[in-house]
């Protein structure tokens, strides 16, 4: 009974000490995420607005662009995905490849060769593990993105699709990630990047809303060439902050429900011990009254 108490008390022991590292956990995240949610909403704003811009260029226009134009024949495709550098989130990770495993399983049915861009350690992981090595990886700035590491993905993927297939190129561009929806809800959104599907400015307002009017100097096609780098960038960068915010929201409901179950465990461990413990008493009472009876018995 002593061992078993002993056992028991050092499992309390472990659980309390989980329950600490958690529960800091938990608290770092939250403090954290408040800053990530700031950046999103003060980037949102801008890719609304450049996005009016580009689809506004684009519609208005009727001029064809190589980031526009959709091709003939789509041979090879490519899947940018967005995971975290660390790990410690609950399904985060596993929620966004699981749904670029799915895209790159529909890519494949329709007969299009697919390529990776992966940005995180846990993406980089994962592939490497099934001896799937991406084309290219951007590690260490996923827990507070920078523009510059936004605008290095945007001018990689954009070289990637003007490049010729038989040179290495790619004839389109999806990105998966996961969407801030709530503190509680995370899910995984896949876009098609490039080419640029125009979905603002093509229906006309409606209510009291009126598109902005646009003077194209000194020609579209240049204001396209202007535009379009930006766009990419602050959609990436968007998604950058997104997956930044999802992670912390992740962690901090992770690390909460792992201090509930540190809880539970410290409360059934103790009951255990009290159990074993009144056992060990019962049993040591028990002696001792047998004993007085036997050197009763013997006088």
């Amino acid at each position: 009974m002593g061992a078993q108490l002993r056992v028991y008390r050092q499992k309390i022991r472990s659980a309390q000490t989980t329950k600490k590292i958690t529960r800091a956990m938990e608290l770092i995240a939250a403090s954290r995420i408040q800053k990530a949610l700031q950046r999103v909403s003060a980037s949102t704003p801008y890719a609304r607005a450049v996005t009016r811009a580009v689809s506004a260029v684009a519609t208005y226009s009727n001029v064809g662009h190589v980031l526009t134009t959709e091709p003939e024949t789509i041979h090879r495709a490519a899947v940018l995905v967005f995971t975290s550098d660390r790990g410690l989130a609950g399904a985060f990770n596993a929620n966004v490849l699981r749904a670029s495993e799915e895209l790159t399983t529909l890519l494949t049915e329709q007969g299009k060769e697919v390529v990776h861009f992966v940005v995180g350690r846990r993406g980089v992981s994962y592939f490497n593990f099934r001896k799937r090595t991406p084309e290219r990886a951007w590690i260490g700035d996923t827990d507070a993105p920078s523009f510059a590491t936004a605008q290095e993905i945007g001018e990689e993927i954009v070289a990637r699709f003007v490049q010729s297939t038989a040179e290495g190129g790619v004839d389109e561009i999806h990105i998966v990630y996961n969407r801030f929806v709530s503190m509680l809800t995370q899910e995984p959104e896949v876009v098609r990047l490039l080419p640029l599907e125009v979905v603002e400015g093509v229906e006309e307002p409606g209510g009291a809303e009126v598109f902005p009017l646009y003077e194209f100097e000194p020609e579209p096609e240049k204001v396209l060439d202007a535009l379009l780098p930006v766009y990419i960038e602050s959609r990436i960068f968007n998604a950058l902050l997104q997956s930044a915010a999802s992670k912390q929201a992740a962690t901090q409901k992770a690390m909460k429900s792992a201090s509930d179950n540190a809880d539970k465990l410290i409360r059934d461990y103790t009951r255990l011990a009290n159990n074993a413990r009144q056992a060990e008493i019962t049993q040591q009472i028990s002696e001792i009254v047998g004993g007085a009876d036997a050197l009763g018995s013997a006088k």
